[in-house]
């Protein structure tokens, strides 16, 4: 069989293989005779080409449905027109079927049902756009066909084309931190986020891939993170949006209401790296995330400052996870009104809290002994401290 497809068997040999007169099964026949049609004797393509029009097309349709069918033999018979509905429809089927093949049977088909069969696996169309060209092309395509093809190529091949315009036109204006975040992000170009509202998430954009350090991510939680559905994504945004209304003291500008949102709707994986890659108004958003790993991702963020950081240690809606972060950096802890708002707020972790309390000034620690909105367990430290300060 391997010399008769590579041509290297003898003539007789390659003669017989053409008549159907070797002992071989039905599978192993039909590769070689699809082999032998392009033969370089003409006598042995001849002889091939007529041994497979002789096939019964009942056969066939057994052939065509079989897992172990070489590829060759699953394109011959797409392009067979002598081949009944039934072995096309097994072709359709077969997984193993190349995709070109079923590209052109859908060009020529004249059957509408088998297009219609042909635009139901969607992974193939996406794997292969020909195909949808194809249905596009074909006059007997049914309205169901046509709407399948085309919902195909908007959701998976327009959108994207959009986004990667989107990043080539960022590119051109110097903006690489931002064409990369566009062309990477699921959420753009889907339901959740128009194409169009990638230019407002663009101009949020300050960091470079290159620059960003994402070790700290549980990667073995991924699944468990990322688990979120668009109400919880909508739930989120408005408690956002709330939030921030409450620490401004009024309405939040209409522009950045909309940003919020926008933001807000993207997946926890596009949130996580707007969230080390954003500037400061998209830091100031997300750091306020339900979800405690898109709010760690801010402070991982190589561009956030320590007046921020400072403002973020006094914020009552921050994720636990993130005061004990801060307050364990090293770098911030330097910095007497960080570890003075994370001493005072009663969001941080018990144990963080008093892990600071001695570098709180004599003056603040007695102000944080008579403060009720902290645990009393700070509170009860705090006495200590001062007692021993005091020498009593």
């Amino acid at each position: 069989m391997q010399a008769i497809i590579a041509g290297t068997a003898p003539p007789v040999a390659r003669m017989m293989a053409a008549r159907g007169l070797l002992p071989l099964a039905q599978t192993d026949l039909l590769e070689a005779l699809v082999a032998l049609r392009a033969d370089n004797d003409q006598e042995v393509a001849q002889a091939a080409a007529a041994t497979l029009a002789a096939q019964e097309p009942e056969a066939l349709a057994g052939v065509a449905s079989a897992s172990e069918t070489p590829a060759a033999v699953l394109a011959y018979l797409a392009t067979d027109a002598r081949a009944e509905r039934a072995t096309h429809e097994a072709l359709v089927l077969n997984h193993n079927t190349p995709d070109e093949a079923i590209a052109a049977l859908a060009s020529t088909t004249t059957d509408n049902s088998l297009l219609e069969l042909i635009t139901i696996n969607q992974q193939r169309l996406i794997r292969a756009p020909a195909i949808i060209d194809a249905v596009l092309a074909n006059p007997a395509r049914t309205h169901e066909a046509e709407r399948r093809v085309r919902e195909v190529r908007r959701e998976f091949f327009e959108k994207e084309r959009g986004a990667q315009q989107i990043a080539n036109e960022l590119r051109a204006r110097g903006m690489s931190a931002a064409a990369e975040f566009v062309e990477q992000a699921e959420s753009i170009g889907t339901g959740a986020l128009s194409v169009a509202d990638a230019w407002l998430i663009a101009e949020h954009i300050e960091v470079a891939d290159a620059d960003i350090d994402d070790s700290w991510l549980p990667l073995e939680r991924l699944e468990e993170i990322f688990a979120e559905n668009e109400e919880q994504r909508i739930a989120n945004a408005e408690r956002v949006i709330a939030d921030m209304e409450a620490a401004e003291v009024g309405e939040v500008a209409p522009e950045r209401i909309s940003l919020i949102r926008r933001i807000m709707l993207m997946n926890v994986k596009d949130r996580i790296k707007l969230g080390m890659k954003g500037d400061r108004e998209a830091r100031g958003i997300l750091i306020r995330d339900s979800n405690k790993i898109v709010a760690t991702a801010v402070i991982n963020n190589p561009r956030i400052t320590e007046k921020e950081v400072e403002n973020i240690a006094s914020m009552r809606t921050v994720a636990d996870e993130v005061l004990r972060l801060i307050a364990h950096n090293r770098a911030w802890a330097r910095s007497y009104q960080i570890i003075h708002n994370l001493a005072r707020n009663s969001r941080t972790p018990i144990a963080s809290a008093i892990s600071i309390l001695p570098r709180i000034q004599t003056r603040d620690l007695q102000h944080l002994s008579q403060n009720r909105n902290v645990s009393e367990a700070v509170r009860r430290q705090a006495q200590r401290l001062l007692q021993t300060r005091s020498g009593h």
